[in-house]
C-alpha cells in the first residue's frame, strides 16, 4: 500500500500525541499513519497524500472511525 507521502518526509513525520514512529497501514476509511506505541495507538488519515496529524482527528485503537 501506497499513502504517496515523500520518501524524506515519511521518515521524519512522528505520532503528535506520544512523538513514537508511525507506519503506514489500510484503515476502514483508506490509508493511515498508525502509531507504534501500543500505550497511544492512534491512527491519523492521509488524503489526497497528505496525513491528517490533528490529535482531535485521529481514531482511536479499536473503533471503526465511524
Amino acid at each position: 500500500m501506497s499513502t504517496t507521502i515523500e520518501p524524506w518526509l515519511r521518515e521524519i513525520l512522528r505520532c503528535p500525541a506520544c512523538r513514537s514512529e508511525l507506519r503506514d497501514e489500510q484503515g476502514p476509511a483508506g490509508p493511515e499513519l498508525v502509531c507504534v506505541d501500543p500505550t497511544c495507538g492512534l491512527a491519523y488519515r492521509v488524503e489526497d497524500g497528505i496525513p491528517v496529524l490533528l490529535v482531535d482527528e485521529a481514531r482511536r485503537p479499536g473503533t471503526d472511525g465511524s
